[in-house]
């Protein structure tokens, strides 16, 4: 690459990277020199604390260093204020001040142009209208924020009444491209800056234009709309974490969030089962539990209330866990400490809640980046051990999903651990307390860029498969992918088919799935109730020029799946993290929550919960599993349906008891679509620990039952209901 011009290595290098406005770096700089007392990764409120303190120091002293270097006119000092102003402008732009963040971008552009820096000025030209683009999002989407705000593409009510900042954009977009007229990055951020006010395409210049039907959905099962304000859940945030799941146990599923603000706490919704929910963090004692990027769900304690793993640290320093104790009466305790799983604090995105060993208690495989994966036995007295090095999973990476599944039915749940460049681990349990890496003989390595994963069974065939999706790292590769060109490999996810016969089959390109994706939150459910399992991708990366819409797909009977996304209006354009599926109102009908906003506290934007338009020809039936053998929450437990199906064909549709995804938590219960079959002719549920099985025969469909190990019968519980509200 030596012999190659400067505007050469910056196309090159633009296919594999984001142009930067976001100045999440920075601060992360900033918070790694600051001075923090050895206690700090165990202290959450010191944590937010050091952070507030560490931007504000840092931002200070650039603003020192400028103010020394004012009078100066030295090439070395030009140099250096145009550094220094390009830091200033990062760190505005982090926390959502375009004004003063393009000001200050001014100024690196006029200490690059004195430079005669070119391909320098050409990349600030394209910042400065990334941040005039923020700027409107700003004081239109987020400001003057309706339900079809951001949602992609942008109708009527969506489009910008606040126009000078995209204005200002278009102008600087125009210049860039004026030199550089293939760049896809800036050629997508155009078309788009157009369509903010209601000029897309026919304002976009003809040769710069990124044609509307590479994104028409090629089928429509109806428009999901954005019920979130109208339920109560005023949520307006980073990104973080989701679990929706009953956790005072009224049968209605409750919401808890997190976020990746330190200085921000869990936020706890009770469902009030009337079409509302109600703030009750502080009456749960959830208000000084601070941060976190990830959470998940359990019963690690077989006491029939589900608790709280809350994690913390990825892409920071090492942070501690949270581990939240349910009372029953409404709070949680934080047990972190005295369970054994404060210390190490680690880098932590992930982790999964399985029974390993099949003693009846949930035991904990996290995740860490950069430091060796734990395996925490359940010593089942309120503590854990851990027991990675001896199992033979303390491998290190940069992890970002685990998830566990037994994918060759052997009765012992095994390991998927999703890797950031590096091969991804496959650990097959030998039930005997170790596992072995087979992911290479298995062939499921890849991609080399994997962030969320799950197993389920796409295909009812009765062996779960295994989905990885990938976090390509370019705007240029999401575009490249919607016109059909050619992307590398390591940016397109992977879907294993299991063949049933202890290997996996890699049919992502038969699935229609072989594209570029930027995936960082992910789950799976059924939203057309028809048995086979869709799966929705929130997108994104930190900087504010990776506006790309989420994504919704939907499965064709196990042989494909569709891309709905803009048919189905659930294409929102700000940034994804935990996703979760889950019948919010007991009507049978799987919502989708999105937890939305970025990585910056500039980033902040509403979460979703996006209503289902509602397929009530499709029957369906919910079945909660309480183990007594098996441990309380039924983790690993697996529930076969036979169906006759309406051509006559009996059908079988199957699930596995799992938080769905490794970024969200869906509810524990299982909800599973039927089609249009009108009766289950047989009902069949496996337990790992006691190695039984259940068969009930004949069940009515869409109602909500409960199913105890060894009962001889089932349990038909009475949910309560409510109607969503159909307009906004």
């Amino acid at each position: 690459m030596g012999g190659l011009s400067n505007q050469s290595h910056a196309i090159i290098d633009k296919a594999y990277s984001t142009t930067n406005v976001s100045g999440e770096s920075v601060a992360e700089y900033l918070f790694r020199l600051f001075k923090k007392p050895p206690i700090y990764p165990q202290n959450l409120q010191l944590i937010a604390e050091a952070r507030r303190r560490a931007l504000a120091s840092g931002l200070k002293d650039f603003q020192d260093e400028l103010e020394d270097l004012r009078n100066q006119d030295t090439k070395k000092s030009v140099y250096l204020k145009m550094l220094g102003y390009k830091d200033v402008a990062q760190l505005w732009s982090y926390q959502g001040d375009m004004p003063r963040a393009i000001e200050n971008f001014g100024l690196e552009y006029k200490y690059a142009s004195a430079l005669g820096l070119s391909d320098k000025q050409l990349e600030i030209e394209e910042q400065i209208g990334i941040s005039y683009m923020r700027q409107g999002e700003n004081e239109n989407c987020r400001l003057r924020h309706n339900v079809m705000s951001c949602i992609f593409p942008l109708c009527r009510e969506a489009q910008y009444t606040e126009t000078l900042p995209s204005e200002n954009a278009i102008r600087h977009f125009l210049e860039y491209l004026s030199r550089k007229p293939d760049d896809l990055e800036v050629r997508w951020l155009l078309n788009l800056t157009n369509m903010t006010l209601g000029k897309y395409p026919q304002g976009v210049p003809k040769k710069y234009v990124i044609p509307p039907q590479v994104f028409r959905s090629a089928e429509d099962i109806g428009a999901f709309t954005d019920v979130a304000p109208s339920l109560g859940l005023n949520l307006f945030d980073m990104a973080g974490g989701v679990i929706i799941d009953d956790f005072d146990n009224d049968g209605l599923l409750d919401i808890v969030v997190s976020s990746y603000d330190a200085g921000v706490s869990l936020r706890y919704f009770h469902n009030n089962g009337n079409g509302t929910f109600s703030d009750r963090t502080e009456q749960a004692g959830l208000s000084e539990q601070l941060g976190g990027l990830n959470m998940i769900q359990t019963d690690y304690n077989n006491d029939g209330w589900l608790d709280i793993l809350v994690m913390r640290g990825a892409w920071e320093e090492p942070i501690r866990k949270s581990l939240l104790r349910n009372n029953g009466d409404g709070t949680f305790t934080d047990v972190t400490r005295e369970a054994g799983l404060a210390v190490p604090a680690t880098r932590c995105p992930s982790a999964v809640w399985a029974d390993f060993d099949n003693d009846g208690w949930a035991d904990l495989f996290v995740g860490n980046e950069f430091s060796p994966c734990q395996l925490f036995h359940n010593n089942r007295d309120g503590t854990f051990t851990d027991i990675a090095r001896r199992a033979g999973v303390a491998q290190s990476a940069f992890t970002k999903g685990v998830v566990a599944g037994d994918y060759d039915n052997d009765g012992y749940s095994d390991i998927y651990v999703s890797n950031l460049g590096a091969n991804n681990f496959l650990y097959h349990n030998n039930g005997d307390g170790t596992f072995t890496n087979v992911a290479r003989p298995l062939q499921v390595e890849q991609p080399l860029l994997s962030f969320p994963a799950w197993f389920f069974d796409y295909n009812n065939d009765g062996w779960l498969d295994l989905y990885v999706s990938a976090f390509a790292p370019s705007v240029t590769q999401i575009m490249r992918s919607y016109l059909g060109l050619a992307v590398p490999q390591n940016s397109m996810p992977r879907l294993y088919r299991n063949t049933g016969k202890g290997t996996f089959e890699d049919v992502t390109a038969e699935a229609g799935l072989a594209r570029a994706v930027m995936t960082m939150g992910a789950n799976f459910g059924d939203v057309d109730n028809d048995g086979f399992l869709d799966f929705y991708l929130g997108t994104g990366n930190p900087s504010y020029a990776s506006l790309i819409p989420n994504l919704l797909f939907r499965n064709h009977e196990g042989k494909y799946f569709t891309d709905i996304t803009t048919s189905s209006g659930t294409g929102t354009l700000q940034k994804g993290h935990g996703v979760a599926f889950a019948d919010i109102n007991n009507d049978g009908q799987e919502e989708i929550f999105c937890k939305l906003g970025g990585a910056t506290p500039g980033d902040r934007y509403f979460c979703t919960l996006y209503r289902n338009p509602g397929h009530y020809a499709n029957n369906w039936i919910t079945i909660k599993l309480v183990g007594v053998k098996t441990n309380r929450a039924a983790l690993g437990a697996r529930v076969k349906l036979t169906v006759t199906a309406h051509n006559g064909k009996r059908q079988d549709i199957y699930r596995t008891v799992t938080s769905g995804g490794s970024f969200g938590a869906s509810p524990l219960r299982q909800h599973v679509g039927i089609g249009k079959a009108s009766r289950i002719d047989a009902l069949e549920v496996w337990w790992p620990t006691s190695k039984t099985r259940q068969v009930f025969h004949n069940i009515d469909p869409n109602q909500f039952i409960e199913v105890r190990e060894f009962a001889s019968s089932f349990v038909r519980l009475k949910y309560p209901t409510f109607a969503m509200p159909q307009k906004p």
